[in-house]
């Protein structure tokens, strides 16, 4: 349900208070991030860096793990974490202070996505609601006018108890032939109830932006939305180690137009977010609390609109350790993979005209927060003029090596 607020408090929504960044049990986890570290005192090199987010402080913990895929190789990462006391950057308070939404003091750390070498996999179509919805973007044509009138037709031929389906069943298949003579068969529930998942690759390796930093949509697109998803670390070994927080960001009228499209309308500048930091699984979190993890979802416009959503991990159709196994089915991950596990959230509510449905604004500030990952904060801007895109993989390594992180350690 969409509400509206004053300007005041919508632009409020850019100064979250640690304890909103943090995780319901604040410190209580093993949290793992990556930070841009200045180079403020001498003989430091400005650089990325692996850290640890402890009641004591801010640790870098590069010296033992240059990367982030290198600390999630580890047989226990989270025991690796614990068992590596590293040096102190600064307080947890002054890292979030500096990695929210208002101008960052580029002489002090701020925090970046929380992977690098890991390439960036998501999930499509894994909820009922959202399943709907591409059905409908794909019978719009990308037409958000025309998507109301659609909506109940759909919905009167599918129905709204997909989630009671398990995919690839003999009950889903006797509801394809259905959908089939009906000519409503679509490549969405094909992914959806059919037995193969969607998996695609969403960003270039070091291409995501982190918390505080602008979210890019194109600016030829008019029908878009955000979608709060859990996303898993998983390591070259399958072994899924961690999660963190993401923004799968959807351009709803380009995909509509063509699921070829797929591409354009999901890899743009800045159009992947992730943090705030991954979450280690350990002795106090794991699988099942991903699987009852409740993702909350606020946008704050600047003329005072508010839309708040919810995706609730116990709605979705593929169990998240099958989705890995289908990642991985066909292809290896020698440095590990993330992987956008997909949303139930999917707008409907209109923001600017009757039947117009939601789209972004410029300015639009997209809170995605849950108990047990924390808070990811970002602004909405135009792919095309948000910050480009150039710390690259020969970016990355070089400075690495000029900071003498590769001396005898792997990657």
């Amino acid at each position: 349900m969409s509400s509206t607020t004053t300007a005041a408090q919508a632009a409020a929504a850019g100064a979250a208070t640690h304890a909103q960044i943090l995780p319901d049990d604040g410190l209580a986890g093993t949290l793992v991030g990556r930070i841009w570290w200045p180079g403020a005192q001498p003989g430091h090199l400005s650089g990325p860096a692996v850290v640890a987010l402890r009641p004591e402080g801010v640790f870098d913990l590069s010296e033992h793990f240059p990367t982030m895929s290198t600390l999630l190789e580890s047989p226990d990462p989270a025991q690796a974490v614990h068992g590596c006391v590293g040096q102190r950057v600064c307080s947890v308070a002054e890292l979030l202070d500096n990695s929210q939404l208002a101008p960052r003091d580029t002489t002090r750390p701020w925090l970046l996505a929380p992977c690098d070498l890991q390439v960036v996999k998501a999930a499509g179509v894994t909820f009922a609601a959202s399943l709907i919805e591409r059905v409908i973007e794909e019978q719009a044509r990308g037409d958000a006018r025309r998507a109301q009138g659609l909506r109940s037709q759909v919905v009167g031929l599918i129905g709204e108890s997909l989630a009671d389906i398990r995919p690839g069943s003999e009950q889903a298949m006797a509801l394809k032939a259905l959908l089939q003579d009906k000519g409503l068969w679509s490549q969405y529930l094909e992914v959806g109830i059919g037995p193969d998942a969607e998996v695609f690759t969403k960003a270039p390796v070091l291409a995501s932006v982190g918390t505080g930093e602008e979210i890019g949509i194109r600016a030829d697109s008019a029908w878009n939305n955000p979608e709060p998803e859990v996303v898993l670390a998983v390591n070259s070994r399958g072994a899924i180690v961690g999660a963190t927080l993401g923004n799968d960001v959807n351009l709803r009228d380009i995909e509509g137009r063509s699921a070829l499209l797929l591409g354009k309308a999901k890899d743009n500048n800045a159009s992947c977010a992730m943090g705030p930091f991954i979450r280690l699984f350990d002795a106090g979190f794991g699988l099942d609390q991903v699987r009852r993890e409740t993702v909350n979802l606020r946008v704050t416009g600047p003329e005072g609109y508010e839309l708040r959503g919810i995706n609730t991990m116990a709605s979705i159709s593929r169990d998240p350790a099958d989705l890995v196994a289908q990642t991985l089915a066909a292809h290896q991950y020698p440095d590990g993979f993330m992987l956008f596990l997909g949303t139930l959230f999917a707008p409907i509510e209109d923001r600017d005209q009757p039947g117009g449905g939601f789209t972004h604004r410029l300015g639009d500030v997209v809170t995605i927060q849950s108990a047990w990952l924390g808070a990811l904060y970002n602004r909405v801007a135009h792919s095309e003029t948000a910050a480009p895109w150039r710390f690259g993989l020969r970016a990355f390594i070089a400075n690495l090596a000029a900071r003498g992180l590769l001396q005898g350690r792997a990657l």
